[in-house]
């Protein structure tokens, strides 16, 4: 994933000392977690529809599940006092990921939760209002 990622970033553009430094960073972020598990979407099981549309379809529902099934995951992990990050980056090395697991091929990776004990809180970051970014028709919302 490492070397897939670094080609990605030097055909983005970037420095070589930025392209290193990003590197190392994921690196040692996936290497130092306690625990790595990496999400994957079958579709196998799902589905089989003729046409394109519904097609689509069932893999966005497939893809929606498996996020769903991650955010889970995440919520549980902090129930039991763990950390845990999400990263999106096996989506864009599938194969490499697929041949290092050895995972069956209709395992398409997703995502990637390292998960631990938090060495620290991070700060909680500003959020949008509600009024920003949610819309009833018809209604008026009031935070108040």
């Amino acid at each position: 994933m490492a070397e897939e990622f670094q080609r990605d970033l030097e055909k983005d553009g970037l420095l070589s000392e930025e392209v290193v430094k990003r590197v190392h960073r994921s690196q040692e972020r996936i290497t130092g977690a306690p625990v790595v598990i990496v999400l994957c979407v079958d579709m196998t099981e799902m589905d089989a529809y003729p046409d394109l549309q519904r097609k689509q379809a069932e893999r966005i529902i497939a893809i929606q599940s498996a996020a769903n099934a991650g955010m889970q995951l995440l919520l549980a992990a902090h129930a039991e006092g763990l950390g845990g990050v999400w990263v999106c980056s096996p989506i864009f090395a599938q194969k490499i990921v697929q041949v290092t697991l050895n995972t069956p091929q209709t395992w398409e990776p997703q995502a990637m939760f390292l998960i631990g004990y938090a060495a620290e809180n991070p700060a909680l970051r500003e959020r949008k209002r509600l009024e920003e970014i949610v819309m009833f028709q018809g209604q008026e919302i009031s935070t108040s």
